[in-house]
């Protein structure tokens, strides 16, 4: 693995890191019942496939997938800022998903045909994951592409997607004092 591949993993390892737990947080408030489970399961996927992008970058950093998932500060994540932002509107949150779901498609298509054969397996094994995803933020699309505040969302938030990742939001700082507490109060033990 070459260092501009370590740093495109290690981009969207803190993607999905984040998006996991923004995820996470409509856990018992989504608008349907069903919607509680399904975010819940698809925060849990996007946690695990951070967690395995890291531990490839951490084999080659001599490092480990805590130390890059929960030591490093804010500041030194290489998320978009897409993910950091914390939704309170149902659409704009479905707005988030569609839009990273099609970004996260067309650079797990890249990852895939690496010739590292761990990345592209990797990457191929996250694929048949996310398909899920993607079907899941298809189908609210679907349902809310003629609703106003929805569309409006997607022209709002559309442009996060091409935003650099050398600047974050304020709210990436408050999140990563709720995700580290634990590692930050037992620095020996494991956060995930």
């Amino acid at each position: 693995m070459n260092e501009s591949e370590a740093r495109s993993l290690l981009e969207i390892a803190d993607d999905e890191l984040i998006l996991g737990w923004r995820d996470s947080e409509w856990t018992g408030i989504a608008p349907l019942l069903e919607e509680d489970v399904a975010f819940s399961s698809i925060a849990q996927n996007e946690i695990g496939h951070a967690r395995a992008l890291y531990e490839l970058v951490a084999g080659e950093q001599g490092t480990t997938a805590d130390e890059l998932a929960f030591d490093r500060a804010p500041e030194e994540y290489r998320c978009t800022r897409l993910v950091e932002l914390r939704l309170l509107d149902w659409e704009k949150t479905i707005a988030r998903h569609y839009l990273y779901e099609q970004a996260d498609a067309a650079r797990l298509e890249q990852l895939k045909q690496s010739d590292d054969a761990e990345i592209a397996g990797l990457a191929a094994k996250i694929d048949r994951e996310e398909a899920y995803h993607r079907m899941h933020a298809q189908m609210w699309f679907d349902r809310l592409k003629d609703e106003p505040r929805f569309t409006a969302a997607l022209d709002e938030l559309r442009p996060l997607l091409d935003a650099g990742r050398d600047e974050h939001s304020p709210e990436l700082a408050e999140l990563w004092v709720e995700m580290t507490m634990v590692r930050r109060s037992q620095p020996a033990g494991t956060a995930w």
